[in-house]
């Protein structure tokens, strides 16, 4: 059986730092964080399903890259969830052993990379496939997602970049399929039941 990763050495001083701020930090600043952290992703299932209900009253080429963007975010979490059973690094606050603002989540829930980021990056690149101006904003909200992890105390400065990329490049890979397909794809949703996922009524 592997043995859990250490990942403490790596940056477990600056994750130090970031929880000992949050300890020192106005009680309405931890919460307005926690709150992010705990309820944020839902920011993002809204900016999709805005791009997608602008989407398909431009065209039934936008439509289906609209309706990529959650698919994204799925196979981006399942990668990244994958890693984390390769990986099987500690969660910072049981092996640093300190007081966190979120609960330290049991032995076996594996922290390298966060699945939070991954997902939350996924979403984004995916949304700048769609709309700049969806994009931009969730992009700032990923890179803030990513923040919050660490400021809770659930994950390392490292294990957040790291969701981040997974994230990001899986998006880029998937839209880039995607792209190459889509005039096949719009065929074959237009001949489904699907059809109306794709045009405006």
């Amino acid at each position: 059986m592997l043995l859990a990763f250490d990942g403490a050495p790596v940056d477990g001083s600056a994750y130090t730092d970031v929880v000992d701020l949050a300890h020192r930090s106005p009680a309405w600043l931890d919460g307005l964080v926690s709150a992010w952290s705990t309820y944020g992703l839902a920011l993002f299932a809204v900016l999709m399903v805005v791009g997608w209900w602008r989407a398909r009253h431009v065209g039934s080429r936008e439509a289906v890259l609209a309706l990529t963007a959650p698919v994204t975010v799925v196979v981006a979490y399942a990668v990244n969830d994958a890693l984390k059973l390769v990986v099987r690094e500690d969660r910072p606050c049981q092996s640093l052993r300190v007081a966190t603002l979120e609960a330290c989540p049991a032995p076996g829930d594996w922290s390298f990379p966060s699945n939070h980021a991954a997902a939350a990056a996924a979403a984004a690149v995916a949304l700048l496939f769609v709309s700049r101006r969806l994009g931009a904003p969730a992009a700032v909200a990923a890179v803030a997602m990513a923040a919050s992890r660490v400021w809770v105390g659930a994950h390392y400065p490292h294990d957040v970049v790291a969701g981040l990329a997974v994230g990001a490049l899986v998006a880029l890979l998937l839209t880039a399929a995607v792209r190459g397909r889509t005039d096949a794809l719009v065929r074959r949703l237009s001949a489904s039941r699907l059809r109306p996922l794709l045009v405006d009524p």
